[in-house]
């Protein structure tokens, strides 16, 4: 069952901790997403006659921001970064792809729908709301203002590994090195060891010793 845009913003909200223009921005982009994808609903167990639902594990979501919108896509399409359907790239653009796991291409392939907001949608609220603050502006033209005035999309192929599917089990290795724990095929062998990609590579980390 689709869910109103209204009611979409108040689990955004709830989930989020309050509500401004990048949620809303977030949930239409998901909106449009699941439209061109022909899922009505890919958040509950049950369809309304009791039956399984056949679009709940059907999308996984890249993110190109760690933005409010992010938070919102999540809540939207029900993939979370627990349930490894929600995959984040450090992109800095206000953008995010939906894959359709049914719309297999051919090997590891699929068809996607990649979402950008347009930065001319920004201009727009200014133009269309003047006398409010730009928070209030965006919050209001982004409710109002048709998907092709907020987005630009295309559609794409994205390569998804098995390994990277929700679910999948894939062998623990312990670094060879490090002694810690690698899930995910998140590791290299070199030299007939297996090595965490930090060990591997230490460019990778984030983090020094003190």
């Amino acid at each position: 069952m689709a869910h109103s845009l209204d009611s979409l913003l108040h689990e955004a909200e709830i989930a989020h901790g309050h509500l401004c223009a990048g949620q809303v921005l977030g949930v239409r982009m998901a909106m449009l997403a699941l439209q061109n994808l022909g899922i009505s609903d890919p958040r509950s167990r049950l369809l309304r006659d009791g039956s399984l639902n056949p679009d709940r594990k059907r999308l996984v979501t890249f993110i190109e921001i760690d933005r409010c919108a992010s938070d919102a896509i999540g809540v939207v399409t029900g993939c979370r970064l627990g349930k490894r359907a929600l995959k984040h790239r450090d992109l800095g653009k206000m953008a995010a792809t939906f894959i359709d796991l049914n719309a297999k291409l051919e090997a590891d392939d699929y068809k996607a729908l990649r979402v950008v907001a347009l930065e001319s949608s920004k201009a727009r609220a200014s133009d269309l709301y003047p006398d409010l603050d730009k928070n209030a502006q965006q919050m209001k033209a982004y409710r109002e203002l048709p998907d092709q005035e907020l987005f630009r999309y295309d559609w794409v192929r994205v390569s998804l590994p098995e390994s990277e599917f929700p679910g999948y089990r894939g062998r623990r290795v312990l670094c060879a090195r490090c002694g810690e724990g690698v899930s995910f095929d998140r590791f290299i062998e070199r030299d007939g060891e297996c090595l965490c990609l930090s060990c591997a590579d230490p460019s990778t980390l984030y983090y020094r010793p003190l």
